[in-house]
């Protein structure tokens, strides 16, 4: 089983260091940001299904947001990240919840994280009123650290297994190697539209 997720925040959120960490176990202090998008795979295993996951990382930038929905028209699920230390990336969460459901339709698996967890100090968005949010739109949520490797597994299994879940309703169960974009395990194709191609790196991203 094939499932395609999407990555979507502002710039500077942590959404390609997420993407690093979660698949590769790779961590940068600085990072470049994502310009267009790309993607990596990995394979998960959630109540005794397979499911291969394609996971698109997309640029944050507002320049870039009108490119959005070329990437996420077909996906599965959305993992919405914000920064904890700042308060407007999570007002931006609730623009992207609203444009996935519009555009992809009410069935889009979500999760909500709240990145940079060890950053709690410095935390500028309310807990209480996260949580609330959360419920009211049937999202999932979890505290991220993409630094300290924190949450980032219960998250993708959580948000996995409601895409699973909501494939086999779907599909009757007879779920088998439903088709996507997606490449092996651990690696990075970079979508360069002006390229006009697919671009292999070892590196790179937004942090």
């Amino acid at each position: 089983m094939r499932l395609k997720v999407v990555l979507l925040g502002e710039g500077r959120v942590g959404k390609t260091s997420i993407l690093f960490r979660y698949i590769r176990n790779e961590f940068q202090e600085k990072q470049q940001s994502t310009l267009q998008a790309s993607y990596m795979d990995k394979t998960v295993e959630v109540g005794g299904t397979k499911a291969s996951l394609s996971v698109w990382d997309t640029a944050g930038q507002e320049r870039f947001h009108a490119l959005g929905p070329i990437y996420y028209r077909d996906a599965d699920g959305a993992l919405l990240v914000y920064d904890i230390t700042d308060g407007d990336s999570f007002v931006k969460v609730k623009k992207w919840t609203k444009e996935l459901r519009k555009i992809v339709g009410p069935d889009i698996s979500i999760c909500i994280a709240g990145n940079k967890i060890d950053l709690e100090r410095n935390r500028q968005v309310n807990e209480k009123e996260v949580l609330e949010y959360a419920k009211s739109v049937g999202a999932s949520h979890f505290y991220t650290s993409a630094k300290q490797n924190l949450g980032l597994e219960e998250c993708f299994k959580e948000l996995a297994g409601k895409m699973i879940k909501r494939k086999k309703e779907k599909f009757g169960g007879g779920v088998k190697g439903i088709g996507g974009m997606g490449g092996k395990k651990g690696k990075l194709v970079v979508i360069d539209d002006e390229g006009g191609g697919e671009k292999k790196k070892k590196g790179g991203g937004c942090c």
